[in-house]
């Protein structure tokens, strides 16, 4: 295993006190990135800029939660989001992963993080072929009670009379959350013959696949609130993916909720 002595380490922390990014430094000084990210965390403990680190209230317990980016974020959370606590006396973290052929949904994940945590620090790690948007604080386990050891898929996946309420106020939210973590927008076709002349006709429609069925179970309790009718496809006995292709209910969903950017 490479050392790196003080000298190194202090250089690279003066780069990301000047705002620096961790990679940026990283290639600079030949240091691995995890080993920035650790100064980096270590640094700022000792000068008490933890993210969360001053942040005693709940934002649903104690303070004013912004439910419509609640509703969002949680759909994100319970498509491509995960809760992790390396120990005991770590402060839990939000993760988020989010494809790099999407930089607005990025941002929109970023955007609705900061309005429910707005006391609390976001940040995104590089992944190949996507980024991490991470939040760390240590009300997580209140916010989002699904969290459980395990995949979401293999254990009960419910929503809080508390939560059920806001997604009830905030159904668009909600949805488009789900979609821009596990589902897409995508144009069909087929062929028709007119007049003895076959012709190519073209139709959008949604997709939702999940592997949890409370959760497509959700979704499709949600899309009936707002009037949009789907399909459900099963792979045997297990449902897999939610479709919605009539016409009337996929302008509904243009006016809400658009492909990704």
């Amino acid at each position: 295993m490479k050392m790196h002595g003080s000298e190194v380490r202090q250089k690279a922390l003066t780069l990301l006190r000047n705002g620096s990014k961790n990679a940026d430094v990283a290639r600079a000084l030949d240091v691995p990135l995890g080993t920035v990210g650790y100064w980096l965390h270590m640094d700022r403990a000792k000068r008490g800029e933890c993210p969360g680190a001053h942040v005693t209230e709940c934002p649903r317990c104690d303070g004013e939660l912004d439910k419509s980016a609640y509703s969002y974020l949680l759909g994100l959370y319970l498509g491509d989001g995960h809760i992790i606590q390396y120990s005991e006396h770590r402060v839990p973290s939000l993760m988020i992963t989010c494809a790099n052929d999407w930089p607005g949904l990025m941002d929109e994940c970023e955007k609705a993080m900061r309005a429910v945590l707005p006391n609390n620090s976001v940040c995104r790690v590089r992944r190949t072929g996507c980024h991490n948007v991470k939040i760390y604080s240590k009300h997580l386990w209140c916010l989002f009670p699904q969290h459980g050891p395990g995949k979401k898929h293999e254990r009960l996946i419910a929503l809080e009379p508390w939560q059920e309420a806001i997604v009830d106020e905030y159904p668009w939210e909600f949805i488009r959350g789900l979609i821009h973590s596990d589902g897409c927008r995508i144009t069909n076709w087929t062929t028709r013959l007119v007049g003895g002349v076959r012709k190519r006709y073209e139709y959008p429609r949604y997709f939702f696949t999940n592997k949890s069925e409370d959760i497509l179970c959700l979704y499709a309790d949600t899309l009936d609130i707002v009037g949009v009718e789907w399909t459900m496809t099963r792979r045997g006995k297990d449902p897999f993916n939610i479709s919605v292709a009539r016409k009337d209910s996929v302008a509904l969903m243009d006016a809400h909720i658009g492909p990704k950017y």
